[in-house]
């Protein structure tokens, strides 16, 4: 597309979406990252901010009204059930936005995690060239809570292709087109493995997908997460392989 095509179209929107669970510790360092990513967005592109406090019990849901204030909307529910919370903050901001669909993006993100100031703008490139869905890659903040082993075991695992691609599909990372999205059927309740179910059926419906190295986040490396076999699940399950299990 040219950019006087490009440009003659309707402006583009980009939704960060984020569920939390008894997220007071981190939320101020994601909100901040968000927030530093938001400000390298060309100034024709708007953007908001949904968080949804799911089956909170600390003060999540004021931190984040009090560090969103008017850029974005915390609302509060009683899933217990990531999925549901996710696909809450969609509906959410979907409801907030009255544009073309396919001019709307869903950045995914979770509220234990640390994003790169050019993470939005990646998506958006990626948005403007055709792709209809990105997954991202994680790294991990700090193994402190982990047996010494477990950091090298992680990276040597944490599988890269040469050409830049990989396996990976993390509910923390994850951006699709808001047309496309509503297409596949949207997130589902599933208390875990809720990403892996969405981009499978985004894979299936035939859209336009790609997972890039490029696009890579920071996240908790906490021994007990949020959601039942989740990342800080796998990331627990390496505690008790030993070096030399690991090497057999």
């Amino acid at each position: 597309m040219s950019i006087d095509t490009e440009a003659s179209l309707p402006r583009w929107h980009i939704a960060i979406l984020i569920p939390a669970r008894d997220e007071t510790r981190l939320l101020p360092r994601c909100l901040r990252s968000v927030k530093r990513a938001r400000a390298t967005l060309p100034s024709h592109v708007t953007s908001d901010v949904v968080l949804v406090a799911d089956r909170c019990v600390d003060t999540t849901l004021e931190l984040a009204r009090k560090h969103l204030r008017n850029d974005g909307v915390a609302v509060a529910s009683s899933f217990g059930i990531v999925g549901k919370a996710r696909a809450l903050a969609a509906d959410i901001a979907l409801g907030r936005y009255s544009g073309p669909p396919q001019r709307c993006w869903l950045a995914n993100t979770d509220a234990d995690c640390e994003l790169p100031p050019t993470w939005l703008a990646t998506q958006l490139a990626l948005a403007q060239s055709g792709v209809e869905a990105v997954a991202g890659i994680v790294s991990v903040d700090t193994f402190d809570e982990h047996p010494a082993h477990v950091a090298a075991r992680f990276r040597e695992t944490y599988l890269i292709h040469d050409d830049g691609t990989h396996p990976h599909v993390h509910g923390a990372n994850l951006g699709v087109r808001s047309d496309i999205y509503r297409m596949s059927g949207g997130w589902r309740g599933l208390s875990t493995a809720e990403d892996h179910d969405l981009w499978n059926r985004l894979k299936s419906q035939g859209s336009n997908c790609c997972s890039v190295s490029s696009l890579q986040i920071t996240t908790s490396g906490r021994i007990i997460g949020r959601a039942p076999q989740g990342f800080a699940g796998a990331l627990a399950a390496q505690d008790s392989i030993t070096p030399d299990e690991a090497a057999a």
